[in-house]
């Protein structure tokens, strides 16, 4: 193995643990800012939705320097368990 590709293996590690430190804290933002968590439940168009997924890649900077909110999938929460998640956008409320 020479230099070359011994620091490309590096420099590789040290980007993917920062992408996965990167992704972590966007969702602690998501927790803290939004209460967003695993048991979440959110408003949307009048009904209530159990969280079932974020989207921390659509999350966008402000001018102001904070986040938006992230795209969400969810569920009604009068559904059965076996309902298919449905993409709810950027439009909810906590």
């Amino acid at each position: 193995m020479d230099y070359g590709d011994s620091v490309q293996k590096v420099l590789l590690r040290k980007i993917q643990k920062a992408e996965q430190d990167l992704l972590q804290l966007k969702l602690d933002y998501c927790r803290f800012i939004f209460g967003l968590t695993h048991r979440s439940t959110v408003e949307c168009n009048g009904k209530i939705y159990a969280v079932r997924s974020v989207d921390v890649d659509s999350m966008e900077r402000l001018e102001d320097g904070t986040f938006s909110r992230p795209a969400i999938t969810g569920v009604p929460t009068d559904a059965p368990d076996t309902t298919e998640a449905e993409d709810l956008g950027t439009g909810w409320k906590p």
